[in-house]
């Protein structure tokens, strides 16, 4: 499998489902439809937001966010619905 590393900048706009752990951003859009993206919008996940992506499981997923104060678990497929605005590429989510 030849993978390429994508570069991401402070700065970017993302998927938050490609971007390295230690990332802090601000959430830009939320582009779910229907159920799905009703249970983003109601978790928190809404533009305006910042968010830390804490940790990645060892397969890929799910993935762990602090988001407003609290940890969340959300699949990779959700994140990829997710676009940040990246704001600091090595934060250690002490916020």
């Amino acid at each position: 499998m030849n993978e390429e590393k994508i570069i991401i900048k402070v700065g970017d706009l993302a998927k938050l489902s490609i971007v390295p752990i230690g990332t802090s951003g601000v959430i830009h859009l939320v582009s779910g439809q229907g159920r799905l993206g009703r249970r983003l919008l109601d978790m928190g996940l809404t533009p305006g937001a910042e968010v830390f992506l804490r940790k990645q499981a060892p397969l890929g997923d799910p993935l762990e966010l602090t988001l407003r104060g609290y940890e969340l678990s959300i699949r990779k497929s959700e994140a990829d619905l997710i676009v940040i605005r990246v704001t600091d590429l090595d934060a250690k989510g002490d916020k």
